[in-house]
């Protein structure tokens, strides 16, 4: 009697030999993925917002001795690229491209060394990063807070003094007909609070710094009392789970100006901060309150 081969595994090139390997590479890289790839970053918040839902925005910071904007997006969702401003090289690294590794801090951090390095002119399709690849945080140095610039359009990608060719004008003013309008709210106490005009509703979307399990227990405890809310005009709408951060989201009533909306958000702020310093136990109805709130969570890979 011939040996049995039903144990023996999938035939070498086959196609389901193919797939296996690519489930045991794709299982290895979310395995090596940091669960909070921009902790311990001052702007990881806004990092996260940029990388995540913020249509245009730029941030400049200084790597190797060149200023290099830190971008949501860049033509043609490119890593990174360079381009000549009067005699001056300046550098683009983006956060939303076309691919990325398992670690998108990682590559972020490629990016920035590259076009702090690169002639102009140069592109750079998808970043590299590997074991030589330095931390963000080693990479931004003593960057706080980034000085974010909202943006409406994408005229930015064009460089004031160039006259782009037809189909690069093309291209920006497609992005521009899709683009909705975005603030980042200001004022005391708000940090990576992000309004966005949808259409036909306005959201908030506030990206949180603390662990996700503190930050729901803390809105569960606001939803058993009532104050879930950023007043007249507002609804919790729910929260996504994105890079290790809760982000909770409010429907807004689209008439309100952004700037509106910072007053409701600090005061609700205040009470979200008193809500993750109450240490008790949940009471029955916070425990319902927080089992539904679970319920409208939403996980962005």
């Amino acid at each position: 009697m011939g040996k049995s081969k039903r144990n023996s595994g999938p035939k070498q090139g086959s196609n389901r030999a193919a797939l296996l390997a690519q489930r045991e590479a794709d299982r290895r890289n979310a395995a090596a993925a940091p669960v909070r790839p921009f902790q311990g970053v001052a702007a990881e918040c806004d990092l996260v917002a940029l990388r995540e839902f913020v249509p245009s925005a730029t941030a400049p910071v200084e790597v190797d001795g060149r200023t290099v904007t830190i971008a949501t997006v860049l033509p043609g969702a490119v890593a990174a690229l360079t381009r000549d401003e009067d005699g001056v090289t300046k550098g683009f690294a983006a956060l939303q491209v076309q691919a990325h590794s398992p670690n998108v801090a990682a590559d972020l951090s490629s990016a920035l060394r590259w076009a702090a390095g690169a002639e102009a002119g140069e592109s750079l399709e998808a970043a590299n990063p590997d074991g030589n690849t330095a931390p963000i945080g080693e990479v931004l140095g003593s960057v706080g807070e980034l000085d974010i610039t909202v943006h409406q359009d994408f005229n930015w990608w064009i460089p004031e003094s160039a006259s782009p060719a037809p189909d690069v004008a093309a291209t920006v003013e497609r992005a521009n007909q899709a683009i909705m309008p975005s603030a980042r709210l200001e004022g005391e106490g708000l940090v990576a609070a992000w309004w966005v005009d949808a259409g036909d509703k306005a959201h908030l979307r506030w990206v949180r710094p603390e662990s996700e399990d503190d930050l729901m227990l803390a809105l569960a405890r606001l939803h058993a009392a009532g104050d879930l809310s950023l007043g007249e005009g507002s609804r919790y709408a729910g929260s996504f789970r994105t890079h290790g951060l809760l982000v909770p989201v409010f429907d807004l009533d689209p008439e309100m100006h952004p700037t509106e909306w910072a007053t409701p958000t600090i005061e609700f702020g205040a009470k979200l901060s008193e809500a993750l310093a109450d240490d008790a136990p949940l009471t029955s109805e916070q425990r319902r309150s927080r089992d539904g709130l679970r319920s409208r969570q939403v996980t962005l890979r």
